[in-house]
């Protein structure tokens, strides 16, 4: 078996044309610009004048990722924490927030006991989050008048962990021979049955609702990562009228605005979508030895063809991409109004490589099997691929215009963020240009690109996957190699624990 392949790491590229060297290496064709420009000029700094979210035009090119916290209340209101985060992320410049942090529909589908929950009960401490974004946007930037801010609607499904942050209680859209294993789904009590599905279809209809009258600009119905909704997408397998046929995998997105509207409400729609899946992925056993983990291979699916439980997935090779399902569903997104599609890949939960390019791997992941430059190109591509294909089969005059297309996975470019990014927004490769976790340790990256034509080397997200495996051995999710405000916490020392014991 081949060794690991030797990782270049971006702060070893000191040029711009090292950096279209090394790439070039690699045979992918992930172009950048020279230098980055500053001020009105930049192609990150003009407004979005295509779409209007709430009557208002988006004001730079700069778009969030919804993360998901790890340090709210019990009962899902807010802490302190919290309230930082939101803090900075209007900081940040981004005049597009999609989603700012995932919202539990229901006290059951939490990801972990700890998760914002969009309820009643919870209507003031959520409209309180968003008067302190909102304030701090102005405060740092002058205006909020372009700003738009979404909530972002979630069921953790396979993932859920709503009251004990080391056990999961998941509930499924369909029977999966490989991820029940690892996430304990053993029983078809735990598959949602059709009646189940209707009371979930309300659950999301009520916190639109609620959504709406804290102010929110938009919903984000999410559809990605293996989260229950993107699983639906996948229920090639289940019986009855949730699975089998397309249109059926797709009947609880259209039950969901169908139900929104049919109360009157007229807030705007977002999507989250995983453009495409791969098999599960886990540390290759021959090449994992005492202190680091294997390069990441697929789990064994040769007795599972052909491979019916992804989507945007080669049922024929599940370690190839397909679009061809993924174009279906953003030209249904169209139809039905959305006007946001904000795009990912894959799950964190299984094949975090293709979701989350990085140099580290978090701790219970694997190393990235390739160069993570590879699979940041991929998602680039994908994104391109489904932006021509809106372009080329929804007129902008029609009944259906194409929504507004947000791209994803480019923390790992670092310094060369802002070089890789001008290039696609000037090419109309995408609308905007996301980031997530970049933000938590520099959270006003992309606007300092913009106003000073230079970053911060000092604060840039170096792909650590700390906020990824805190969180996941139960502690609050934050960058902790960066950002000083948990350096002097209890959790930086438990975390350095984790983190010797993962790596023995």
């Amino acid at each position: 078996m081949a060794d690991p392949f030797k990782l270049t790491r971006i702060p070893s590229l000191k040029s711009v044309a090292d950096f279209r060297r090394h790439v070039g290496s690699l045979g992918i064709s992930l172009f950048c610009e020279e230098d980055i420009v500053a001020g009105a000029t930049s192609p990150l700094a003009m407004p979005v004048s295509d779409v209007r979210i709430h009557g208002k035009c988006i004001g730079n090119r700069l778009a969030l990722h919804p993360m998901e916290g790890w340090d709210a209340t019990a009962t899902g209101g807010v802490t302190d924490e919290v309230r930082r985060r939101w803090r900075r992320f209007g900081q940040s410049g981004a005049k597009l927030i999609c989603g700012a942090e995932a919202m539990a529909v229901c006290p059951s589908g939490r990801a972990n006991p700890n998760q914002l929950i969009i309820s009643r009960s919870n209507e003031g401490a959520l409209a309180e989050l968003l008067e302190i974004l909102t304030s701090s946007h102005r405060e740092h930037h002058g205006t909020s008048d372009d700003l738009v801010v979404g909530f972002q609607l979630t069921h953790s499904g396979r993932f859920c962990r709503p009251n004990d942050k080391a056990r999961g209680e998941p509930r499924v859209a369909f029977r999966h021979p490989i991820l029940d294993r690892k996430f304990q789904v053993t029983s078809a009590a735990q598959v949602f049955t059709d009646e189940d599905v209707a009371h979930l279809v309300q659950d999301y209809v009520q916190a639109a609702a609620l959504a709406r009258d804290v102010g929110a600009d938009f919903v984000d119905l999410k559809h990605c990562h293996g989260y229950l909704l993107h699983e639906f997408l996948a229920a090639h397998t289940r019986g009855g009228c949730y699975g089998g046929s397309f249109e059926n995998r797709t009947r609880i997105l259209r039950e969901i605005v169908a139900g929104i509207r049919a109360t009157g409400n007229g807030i705007d729609l977002g999507v989250r979508l995983s453009l495409f899946d791969l098999v599960p992925f886990r540390p290759d056993p021959a090449l994992t030895v005492p202190g680091k983990l294997g390069p990441g291979i697929p789990e064994p699916y040769l007795e599972h063809l052909p491979y019916l439980y992804g989507f945007g997935v080669s049922p024929e090779d599940p370690t190839r991409i397909d679009l061809s399902e993924t174009f279906q569903f953003v030209e249904l997104c169209a139809t039905l109004g959305v006007k946001i599609l904000n795009t990912t890949a894959g799950s964190p939960y299984y094949n975090p490589h293709i979701q989350r390019p990085a140099a580290y791997p978090p701790g219970d992941g694997y190393q990235s099997p390739t160069d993570p430059l590879m699979d940041v190109y991929r998602q680039v591509d994908a994104v391109r691929r489904v932006k021509a294909h809106l372009a080329t089969n929804l007129s902008p005059a029609g009944s259906a215009p194409a929504p507004l297309v947000v791209s994803s996975g480019l923390s790992y470019l670092q310094e060369y963020l802002p070089h890789v990014a001008q290039y696609l927004v000037r090419q109309g490769w995408t609308d905007l240009v996301g980031v997530g976790r970049a933000v938590l340790s520099y959270p006003t990256m992309l606007s300092d690109a913009i106003q000073k034509g230079a970053l911060q080397a000092r604060s840039i997200c170096r792909t650590f996957s700390d906020c990824t495996t805190a969180p996941r051995n139960g502690l609050v999710s934050g960058c902790y190699p960066l950002d000083s405000h948990y350096t002097g916490r209890p959790e930086y020392q438990k975390l350095k624990a984790i983190k010797k014991h993962i790596s023995g």
